[in-house]
């Protein structure tokens, strides 16, 4: 840090106050015995603004000849190193000036070439001009000085700017109300609009101001694809409310609970198609009223018979009505 620097940069005038914030910290960071060689990362976040903006103001401090840059170049990697800045007050400073030299401008033309054939000379190289005395060729105007060091393996020979840090929002081709407007009718068609305004008794001719423009339809679009109501449904919807109220509503809102209703008995009518008609009932068993008949069946048929099915009484029953023998008892085990 030197305070001399410091008061140098306050002292410059007619700079804006995000070039003069750049100087000063150029500046504050300037070394009386090594220079001044901030990495941009560190004097884009001393004056908090984007490295972008900072090449910006940095060609501006430029122009104005108060500084120069001189970029530098690892002579063993070849890296770019931090930009060496050399401002305006340090001994030897030379003002990278792209200016022609006033005497012979940037040379004079060989014999035989001319202001048409002059730009052969330069693509070929073939032929130089006579360089001016003053500043030879002179320097072409760009961001850094003039001098051409071996470029960097990763950079090449310029810093590019990061346009990330400088995001700027497109502007719009077109109102936003006027696209929500066409959205609109292209949702909703006017020959449904149209027959939505016929069920309520509204005059197509003298709208009320809840009925005009593109959010009525914007709101009878959210009963079709938010309520999942079909056109046909909100029509019928909105003449069964104006059986309830014959006064025409006084905006699309006041239909809401209306077409709620009409969602809920949509979705009660579906569930009662869904349902399955109850199966019939079961014939009622008949009542055993002979009991002997009944256990004969058993004992004569061939399924299985537990011995204590059969009491006494009941075998006596059987042999005297002849519904069963002796014997067939007897295979079955009932004695």
């Amino acid at each position: 840090m030197s305070h001399d620097a410091t008061n140098w940069a306050i002292q410059r005038r007619g700079l804006k106050p995000t070039t003069k914030i750049v100087l000063w910290h150029l500046c504050d960071r300037f070394n009386p015995d090594f220079g001044c060689f901030p990495s941009q990362d560190r004097l884009a976040h001393d004056c908090e603004i984007s490295r972008s903006t900072l090449n910006e103001h940095l060609d501006r401090l430029e122009a104005e000849h108060l500084l120069r840059r001189v970029p530098r170049i690892d002579p063993v990697t070849k890296r770019q190193l931090p930009t060496r800045y050399i401002l305006g007050f340090e001994e030897g400073f030379a003002p990278h000036d792209p200016e022609p030299c006033p005497k012979t401008g940037h040379g004079v033309l060989p014999s035989g070439y001319d202001a048409e054939t002059a730009c052969e000379i330069a693509v070929s190289g073939a032929i130089l001009a006579e360089p001016c005395p003053e500043i030879a060729h002179g320097t072409p105007q760009g961001p850094v000085s003039g001098f051409c060091p071996d470029p960097c393996p990763e950079n090449a020979q310029s810093r590019v700017r990061n346009p990330d840090t400088n995001l700027v929002r497109e502007p719009l081709s077109k109102p936003v109300k006027e696209e929500e407007g066409a959205q609109a009718r292209e949702a909703i068609s006017d020959e449904f609009f149209g027959k939505l305004l016929d069920a309520l008794g509204l005059d197509h001719a003298a709208l009320p101001g809840w009925w005009q423009g593109w959010p009525p339809r914007l709101h009878v679009q959210r009963w079709r694809d938010g309520l999942g109501l079909t056109e046909a449904e909100i029509v019928a919807a909105a003449e069964a409310s104006r059986q309830e109220h014959p006064e025409p509503p006084d905006g699309p809102k006041a239909l809401d609970r209306a077409m709620q209703r009409a969602v809920q008995r949509k979705v009660e009518d579906a569930g009662r198609k869904r349902r399955k008609p109850k199966a019939e009932a079961a014939p009622a068993a008949k009542p055993i009223t002979d009991l002997p008949a009944f256990y004969a069946n058993l004992v004569n048929l061939d399924g299985y018979l537990p011995v204590s099915a059969i009491s006494n009484t009941m075998r006596d029953a059987m042999l005297g009505r002849g519904l069963v023998t002796a014997e067939r008892l007897r295979e079955r085990g009932i004695r």
